[in-house]
This record gives structure tokens, sequence and C-alpha cells, in this order.
């Protein structure tokens, strides 16, 4: 486990620091893949680099694991999820529901668009730097932006807890390079159908996009673990 970072993060805390706050750091951090599955959670260490007290990290917490990104386990602590096949299966039916729903609906050009093009510009400045970790929060960057096109914030707020869900399966690839890079160009395309305005198109292309992510994750989890998938 790092907290490198969190004692920056601080400064986006004040004397009226909610838990929900803390927890939309936490959950910040675990989507940019700071904090593995299976990382424990130091409350020592972490409230002592928000500057939060016990109390509000313990509730940040709970919030957390309400949304599936957090296990606690008596007498051991609080442990970042480890998620199961299951999981990966379920994340990408509500990932087809809603980001194929949103984008469907797009007949001329969104507003947001340019959050799209900045995520690919990020994509690809981190592939440049050959950076897999900032390639993975790119991609992800990106579909939150895809997601944020329905400027819904529950949308929005839905979106965030599946993301940062999805950052603790893609740890289950064993060579990242070769799980990220071939989506960067995708993105690229789906973008480009979306300055055209051809939300359907973009659509299917998603549909299919998503298909094949889902395949790839639940091969990797079933030939790390085969024993659990027989």
């Amino acid at each position: 486990m790092t907290t490198e970072g969190l004692a920056a993060d601080r400064l986006l805390l004040n004397r009226t620091s909610t838990a929900e706050r803390v927890a939309a750091i936490l959950r910040s951090r675990i989507s940019e893949g700071y904090f593995l599955p299976g990382a424990r959670l130091a409350e020592d260490t972490i409230g002592t680099a928000l500057g939060v007290s016990r109390n509000t990290l313990r509730e940040a917490f709970r919030l957390l694991s309400h949304e599936r990104l957090l296990v606690h386990e008596l007498n051991r602590g609080v442990f970042v999820r480890t998620l199961s096949i299951e999981d990966v299966i379920d994340l990408y039916r509500v990932r087809v529901l809603v980001e194929c729903g949103v984008v469907r609906t797009i007949t001329e050009v969104p507003r947001g668009i340019d959050q799209l093009v900045a995520a690919v510009s990020d994509g690809e400045e981190a592939l440049r730097r050959q950076g897999w970790q900032a390639l993975g929060t790119a991609n992800l960057k990106f579909h939150e932006a895809l997601v944020a096109l329905a400027e819904s914030p529950r949308t929005d707020e839905l979106m965030g807890g599946v993301l940062a869900e999805l950052r603790l399966v893609f740890h289950v690839m064993a060579d990242p390079k070769r799980f990220h890079e071939p989506y960067l160009a995708r993105n690229k395309e789906i973008l480009a159908l979306l300055q055209q305005g051809d939300g359907p198109a973009a659509a299917e292309a998603l549909a299919v996009y998503l298909r094949d992510a889902e395949e790839q994750l639940v091969k990797a989890y079933r030939d790390t673990q085969p024993s659990t998938f027989a």
C-alpha cells in the first residue's frame, strides 16, 4: 500500500470536511491504481496523511465498503476488495447498459466532447512514456467522459463507483501494455464517430469493445485462478 500523494490531497479538505469528501479522495486513488486489491488501509497512516479524525476516516471506509471497494475483516482491518469473476461479468453488464445507452442517444456533436479529446490525448502521452498505469487511468477517464455526456449527476455517481471497481479488475492482467494499448485506438474510433454526431454507430462500436474487454478479463481470471473457476 502507498500513501504517496495523500498529503497533497489534504489541501482538498478543510475544517468542514466530511466523510464523503474523504471517501471521494480514496475512491479517486483506487481508480488511479494507487491502492491495489488486497492492500490493507492503515487508519493511522491515512488519517495522518489527510489530517482527519479516526471517526471521519472510519465513516469514509464504511461508505466505500457499501460501494464494494473496501471490505472489513474482523480483527484484521480494512482492505481493498479483491473482485471475483462474477463481479467482472456484472460490471460489464452495467457498463453496456449505461455507456451504450448514453452514447446511442447522441445525434449531433455533444457538449463535453473536449473531455473525450483530452482523455485520448492523455492516453497518447501515457503510451509515449510507456506509462501503463497512466494509460489505464486515461482509458477510465475516457469512459467517465462518455457517461458525462448524459449530463446526469446520478449517472456520473454510479459510473464513478463502477469505474473504481474496474480498476481493481485490471490488476489481473499480466501484461498491461498488451491489454490497454489496443483500446486507445478504439477510443479514437469512438471519438471520431461522436465528432460526427453518429451516436448509434459509436454505441455499436462500444458494445463490441466492451464485450472484447470482458472476454479478455474473464479469461485472465480463469488463467490465474483455474481451480476457483473450474
